[in-house]
């Protein structure tokens, strides 16, 4: 694959994705979603990081690590019993942080 091919790949996947995220703040309110559609992307976010940090807390070295043993894990429930408690999402990262650190080293 030459310059000339390396190049061309990336300008058209750069019109795509303008193409694809840009559609809906172009067309403005001429698009309206049903009020489902809109319900269910308010869970979009919530989802995403979900799926991101979920494996980074159970898996170690590529396989299912779920027992005490695992700081990453003990943390996150941590952390998400602060947060469920409190309502309080920096609160959440520092208890979570600290609570992942002191775990670390006492391992």
């Amino acid at each position: 694959m030459g310059a000339v091919d390396t190049w061309l790949t990336i300008l058209l996947l750069t019109a795509a994705t303008l193409v694809t995220r840009c559609t809906i703040f172009l067309l403005g309110h001429a698009v309206k979603m049903p009020p489902r559609v809109q319900h269910a992307l308010r869970y979009a976010p919530a989802a995403a990081l979900a799926a991101i940090v979920a494996p980074d807390l159970v898996l170690v070295d590529g396989g299912l690590h779920l027992s005490v043993m695992n700081p990453k894990l003990m943390a996150g429930l941590g952390a998400t019993a602060f947060f469920l408690a409190t309502r309080h999402l920096l609160g959440t990262i520092i208890a979570g942080m600290a609570l992942y650190t002191l775990l670390r080293i006492s391992m």
